[in-house]
C-alpha cells in the first residue's frame, strides 16, 4: 500500500533508467533522503555524481517518514549520558539540531516548496510508570544544552501526566522535499537514475564497478544509502541490527482539527501523532505497532491504530493506511562512515532507529566531509565500525544465530518453505501486507516472490 506522501508523486517527472557504462566519480546507491542530500552536497562541491535507485526515489523508508524533523529522538539523552557519557551525548544532540538547521538552508536556499513547518516536539506519558522518566530526560536534556521543558499538557484533546518540550523543531513533506534536492543535484549536474537495481559492486584495480541489471557504472567512490546495506561481506551489519516495521494512517478528524506540535508517548506500545495539511485541510497522521520485520503480529496493526484515533476523534475517517521499515542498530546509534576497514573509498549511512530525517542529514554531512578529506566534529560518535554487541548480546546472539541457520538452509536446500535470498533465512507470511518477511534481517518479497526491501537483492524465483 502507497503512502499519503505519495499522492505527491504524480507532479514530477520520472527519471531514466542506467542503459549504459558511465564514468563518474562518486557513485550512491540509493535515493531516499540520505542518497539524495550527500548527492546535493558533493554536487554543491562540483565533484561528479551519479546516484542509483531500483525503484522511484524515496519510493521505500523516505516516504513512509512521519516527515517530522526533529532532533528529539524518543527517550534517548538520559541513556546516552547514562551509556557514552555527558559530552557523547552532546554532541549527539548537536548534530541533529544542526541538522534541523541545514535543512532549513537548503530549503531556502533552493526554494523548496515542502510545507515546512517549525514546530515543538514533545515525548508525553499516561503511565505513572513513566512519569519520572520524562522528568529525568528533561533534568538531561537541560544539563546538556537542550532547550528543553516540562509540560503538564499538549495540544491534543486527552490529558497526559507530563510531557517534555523541545522547541524549534519541525514538520515537512518528504516527497515535496525530495523533489525539490533532485533538481538542485540536476542543477549541479549531478545525474540519477531510477528504476536501476544494483546487483554488485566489483573492485576493479583503484576503482569500483557498480554493476545494474542494464548498464554499470565506474567510480572511484561508492555511498550504500539503501537504509539495509545490500553488500553482505565485508561490514557485517547484519549482526549489528534488524529491522522494524511500523505502520501509518491518516485520519479525517474533523473540519476545526489543527495543533502546534508533534508527539509521541514513552511507553509501549507507542503511538505518534501529528497534523498534515493536504487541500486546505488538517488532516491527522498517526503511526504505531512497531515490531520486529518477521516476526508474528498479533492482531492487526491498522485496526489497533483507528481504534486508538477514534477513542480521541470518535468521528475520524480513515483516508490512507502504509507501512514502512527502519534499520534499528543495537546500541541506538546509527553506522556513518566507512563501510569497511578492507574496503576503500566506500562509505555507509545505516541504522537510523526510525529517527532518519535529521540522520540523513547528518550522514550526508559526514560522508561528504570525508570525500573531501574535512574533519567532520561528529563523525566519531557514528563510527560505522563499531560493533558493541554487548550493549544487546542478547538481540545480537539471536541474530547470529538466525544468520548461521539461514546460511545453512541456503546451501543444503533444507526446508520446502520460502527462504530469504539475503542470507538463506526461512521466511514468514505477512497476512496484513500479503508479504513474505524474513525475521533475519528484514528483507520482504511480495506474493509472487518479487524482492520489496533489502537486504536482499534477488527475487525468491532468482534464488
Amino acid at each position: 500500500m502507497e503512502s499519503f506522501w505519495n499522492l505527491e508523486r504524480k507532479n514530477h517527472k520520472e527519471f531514466d533508467s542506467l542503459e549504459d557504462s558511465i564514468e563518474t566519480e562518486i557513485c550512491i546507491i540509493g535515493a531516499g533522503l540520505t542518497g539524495l542530500l550527500t548527492a546535493y552536497y558533493l554536487s554543491k562541491e562540483g565533484k561528479k555524481v551519479v546516484v542509483l535507485e531500483k525503484d522511484r526515489i524515496c519510493s521505500h523508508t523516505s516516504v513512509g517518514t512521519t516527515g517530522k524533523v526533529t532532533s528529539q529522538h524518543g527517550i534517548i539523552y538520559k541513556y546516552l549520558k547514562e551509556s557514552q557519557g555527558k559530552d557523547f551525548a552532546k554532541k549527539y544532540f548537536e548534530a541533529n539540531q544542526r541538522a534541523i538547521e541545514n535543512m532549513k538552508k537548503i530549503i531556502a536556499d533552493e526554494n523548496i516548496k515542502c510545507d515546512f513547518e517549525e514546530k515543538s516536539a514533545y515525548v508525553y506519558t499516561q503511565s505513572e510508570k513513566d512519569l519520572q522518566k520524562i522528568k529525568d530526560e528533561v533534568k538531561v536534556s537541560k544539563d546538556i544544552g537542550i532547550e528543553a521543558e516540562f509540560v503538564n499538557s499538549i495540544d491534543l484533546p486527552f490529558d497526559v501526566l507530563g510531557a517534555i518540550e523541545f522547541k524549534n523543531q519541525a514538520q515537512f513533506h518528504p516527497l515535496k522535499y525530495a523533489y525539490g534536492l533532485s533538481e538542485a543535484i540536476e542543477k549541479n549536474d549531478g545525474k540519477i537514475f531510477e528504476n536501476s537495481k544494483v546487483v554488485d559492486v566489483v573492485k576493479k584495480d583503484e576503482e569500483y564497478i557498480v554493476q545494474t541489471e542494464n548498464g554499470e557504472v565506474n567510480t572511484k567512490f561508492v555511498i550504500v544509502a539503501t537504509r539495509y546495506p545490500i553488500i553482505t561481506f565485508p561490514g557485517y551489519y547484519f549482526i549489528k541490527m534488524y529491522q522494524s516495521t511500523s505502520y501509518a494512517m491518516i485520519f479525517d478528524v474533523g473540519p476545526n482539527f489543527n495543533t502546534n506540535g508533534m508527539f509521541i508517548n514513552s511507553e509501549n506500545p507507542q503511538n505518534s501523532f501529528r497534523s498534515v495539511e493536504y487541500n486546505g485541510k488538517n488532516l491527522l497522521l498517526a503511526v504505531g505497532y512497531d515490531h520486529k520485520t518477521g516476526s508474528e503480529i498479533i492482531g492487526n496493526p491498522y485496526e489497533y491504530l483507528k481504534s486508538r484515533v477514534r477513542k480521541i476523534f470518535p468521528n475520524a475517517e480513515e483516508i490512507k493506511r502504509w507501512c514502512a521499515e527502519d534499520c534499528i542498530s543495537l546500541d541506538k546509534i546509527p553506522y556513518i562512515g566507512d563501510f569497511s576497514k578492507v574496503m576503500d573509498n566506500v562509505y555507509v549511512a545505516t541504522g537510523f532507529n526510525k529517527w532518519g530525517i535529521t540522520s540523513s542529514n547528518v550522514a550526508a554531512n559526514i560522508i561528504k566531509d570525508k570525500i573531501l578529506n574535512i574533519e567532520n566534529k561528529y563523525e566519531d560518535i557514528f563510527r560505522s565500525s563499531r560493533l558493541e554487541i554487548i550493549k544487546n548480546k542478547d538481540e545480537a546472539m539471536n541474530m547470529l544465530k538466525e544468520s548461521a541457520e539461514g546460511i545453512v538452509v541456503k546451501r543444503l536446500k533444507t526446508v520446502s518453505t520460502p527462504t530469504c535470498t539475503h542470507l538463506g533465512c526461512k521466511l514468514s507470511w505477512n497476512e496484513i501486507e500479503q508479504t513474505w518477511d524474513c525475521l533475519c534481517h528484514g528483507s520482504r518479497f511480495t506474493k509472487e516472490g518479487e524482492v520489496i526491501e533489502t537486504p536482499a537483492i534477488e527475487n525468491l524465483e532468482d534464488n
